[in-house]
C-alpha cells in the first residue's frame, strides 16, 4: 500500500474528528493545517458580509498563513487534505498548504465535511495550488462517516 498523508483544516471540530477516523482506518500520518490566527465564531459568520471567512473567500487570490512548518511530503504517495466547504469550495488556507508544499509527483485527493453543499468547484478552485499533482474528484462526507466507509473511499487511491 502507498504512504499516505492525511492533512485537514477543521473550523470546528467537524472535519478533525472525520481525517482521525481516515487516519486510523488506513494508517496514515496526520497533519492539521493551523491558520497562523485562529479563527473566532465571529470571523466564521458567513451571514457577515465583513467576517474574515467571507472576505478571505471573496478573493481568490488570498492566502491565509498557516502556523508552524508543513511537513516533509517527499515521505508520502497520497496527499488526503480535508476540509469544510466553504461557499461551495474549500477554505483559501487549503490552497495556502498546497502551494507550501512539494507535491510532484504525488496524488492529492480531497474530502469535505458540510452540513448539505456538495463538492461545488473544489477541484477547479485548487488545481492550480497542485502543481505537479495527480488532483482527484475527491468527496464530501457526513460528519458521521464510519471508518469502513472512509477506508473504502482511501483504499481506491492507494492501490
Amino acid at each position: 500500500m502507498k504512504k499516505s498523508l492525511v492533512a485537514y483544516f477543521s473550523a470546528s471540530g467537524v472535519t478533525a474528528a472525520l481525517a482521525s477516523r481516515l487516519a486510523e482506518a488506513i494508517g496514515a500520518d496526520t497533519y492539521e493545517i493551523r491558520p497562523e490566527t485562529p479563527y473566532t465564531d465571529a470571523d466564521l459568520d458567513w451571514t457577515n458580509p465583513r467576517s474574515r471567512s467571507s472576505v478571505e473567500m471573496k478573493d481568490k487570490s488570498f492566502r491565509p498563513p498557516i502556523a508552524g512548518e508543513v511537513p516533509d511530503t517527499s515521505r508520502y504517495d497520497v496527499v488526503f487534505v480535508g476540509f469544510p466547504i466553504w461557499w461551495y469550495v474549500a477554505p483559501t488556507i487549503v490552497n495556502t498548504f498546497l502551494e507550501k508544499c512539494d507535491l510532484n509527483g504525488k496524488t492529492v485527493v480531497p474530502f469535505a465535511t458540510s452540513g448539505s453543499s456538495g463538492m461545488g468547484r473544489t477541484v477547479q478552485e485548487l488545481a492550480p495550488s497542485c502543481k505537479g499533482a495527480a488532483l482527484k474528484e475527491g468527496k464530501r462526507f457526513s460528519a458521521k462517516a464510519s471508518a469502513k466507509e472512509l477506508k473504502a473511499f482511501a483504499e481506491e487511491h492507494l492501490k
